[in-house]
């Protein structure tokens, strides 16, 4: 779980100053025994695969890089109004994306992270586009051609009632090409009466037509069952480039002085930039020296303001914008702060915590701050920005190039962090101590222990803990407070996940 709720405080009270010192003098290879024998501990636990497939992989050489495995990627494909959106808050269980009648509404959001039978994966939702001048066919398929290109599987949403359009077939035409496997989906089938209009779209050449209704429910949990026995367990296209220079995404909403930044970085002018917001569409890949490093950057279309109808244009460069974060390693948000602090901003950097990436904060356009705005600034800082204490800010003026150097050192810092492993040793060490200082509280008469931690992953760190019960979300913050104080940390975010497991029953 990202750390990304730091500012709901737990109550377990301050660092005892003592624990530092304890670590740092601690007997590692002593440490390391004790924490063997806790790993030993948990054969008399029911383990599965997953967990022995961490534990064989916890390694704790320093410098070992290990990522979880890239999450397979869903896209949902279709014309305006078919029920797109319906059926994305139907997979995920809650309500995500914005349902109306009114064909081509609007989400800043493109992509969520779902789960069906003990399996993860993203869902990309292409909703939320109003055709351009080409044409509402050339349109739909130039959407769905895109979503194909960063999907592992496709979801092609027919509204079984009207029966295939002339679009419907325009973008068949696309999809036939693919080498993706994709799922025709018969929407809008409520009852058995309608399951003939669902058989005659057989006609689309895709194969089975699966009858669904997203409203309803009715026929989701056999199309997500089917789907999990197409999509890959490990994602085939967001695969971690591993190697080269440092990957940077730029981000911002618009008119924040992404480009600026990008085009003083490379000394030339490589972005066009303009007052009219939104002016850069693709993302641009840049190498750039910066602090005698070769860095590569990808300046992100913005993320567009909530609208009532969303251009096409648009909606690509927030698509594209997920793409590239997930290709980068580190994203800079930049903000501008000749103007509040927005929901919009924030949306971003969640954006960027989700994905797991490093992240660093440019607060834009210090030349231009007074007095009386420095002051606002700092109390919106504090209160819209305090989950994210820990990342690293740098204050910068990217027209006139004022501060920049100083960008080099806080992603260093952050990407340093991004890599960093905890011994297992030292990391059970201190899950210990904690418990001792502060035991978890009861719950249902049972109070949850940690049996073993270990450090599953890095880039992002990612903790795992085998525990006997399930930890409140307070006192998983309480760890990754104290992960944060004793190790740094600055720049990444932290995930702390556990696996609650029940003592094996003896025969």
């Amino acid at each position: 779980m990202p750390d990304n709720n730091d500012q709901e405080h737990d109550d377990y009270g301050d660092l005892d100053p003592k624990l530092s010192e304890k670590l740092a003098v601690l007997d590692e290879s002593d440490a390391l025994m004790r924490a063997n024998a806790l790993r030993a501990g948990l054969e008399d636990y029911d383990l599965n695969e997953d967990d022995r497939d961490i534990l064989d992989s916890a390694t704790d050489d320093p410098d070992a890089i290990v990522y979880l495995p890239a999450l397979p990627v869903l896209a949902i494909v279709g014309r305006p109004n078919v029920g797109k959106s319906a059926l994305v808050n139907r997979i995920l269980g809650r309500r995500e994306a914005v349902v109306q009648d009114t064909p081509g509404v609007t989400r800043d959001r493109v992509t969520y992270k779902a789960e069906w039978g003990e399996r993860r994966f993203t869902l990309v939702d292409t909703g939320g586009w109003e055709p351009d001048a080409k044409g509402i066919n050339a349109s739909v398929a130039a959407q769905a051609e895109i979503a194909v290109d960063l999907a592992d599987a496709v979801l092609f949403i027919v509204d079984a009632n009207v029966g295939a359009t002339s679009t419907d077939e325009h973008v068949v035409r696309m999809l036939r090409t693919t080498k993706k496997p994709v799922i025709l989906v018969a929407n809008k089938v409520d009852d058995a009466r309608q399951e003939p209009e669902a058989a005659s779209l057989w006609s689309l050449g895709l194969g089975q037509p699966w009858p669904v209704s997203a409203l309803h429910g009715r026929g989701v949990a056999d199309l997500l069952d089917h789907v999990l026995t197409v999509l890959p367990e490990v994602s085939t296209v967001a695969k971690e480039e591993v190697g080269g220079p440092r990957r940077v995404a730029i981000l911002g909403r618009p008119n924040v002085g992404k480009s600026s930044l990008l085009n003083k970085a490379v000394g030339e002018e490589r972005v066009v930039v303009n007052e009219l917001a939104g002016t850069t569409r693709d993302p641009v890949d840049e190498q750039v020296e910066l602090g005698g490093k070769v860095w590569r950057f990808v300046d992100t279309a913005g993320i567009r303001r909530r609208m009532n109808l969303a251009q096409g244009a648009d909606f690509y460069a927030s698509l594209r914008t997920s793409a590239a974060l997930e290709k980068a390693e580190v994203a800079v948000v930049v903000l501008d702060v000749s103007d509040v602090i927005s929901e919009q901003d924030v949306r971003i950097i969640d954006l960027v915590l989700e994905s797991g990436r490093a992240l660093v904060l440019a607060f834009n356009k210090w030349d231009l701050l007074d007095d009386d705005r420095r002051r606002y600034l700092e109390r919106e800082i504090e209160q819209d920005l305090a989950h994210v204490a820990w990342a690293p800010r740098v204050n910068i003026s990217a027209r006139t190039g004022r501060h920049l150097e100083k960008l080099v050192p806080a992603l260093e810092l952050a990407l340093k962090s991004w890599d960093t492993r905890i011994p297992t040793g030292k990391f059970n060490a201190l899950v210990a101590e904690l418990a001792s200082e502060h035991p978890h509280p009861v719950r249902g008469g049972k109070q949850p222990r940690i049996l073993f931690g270990t450090q599953a992953a890095t880039r992002p760190p990612t903790f795992v803990l085998f525990t006997t019960g399930f930890l409140d979300p307070g006192y998983r913050r309480f760890i990754t407070r104290r992960l944060r104080e004793i190790f740094g940390f600055e720049g990444s975010p932290i995930n702390v996940n556990m696996r609650v497991r029940e003592r094996r029953k003896r025969t």
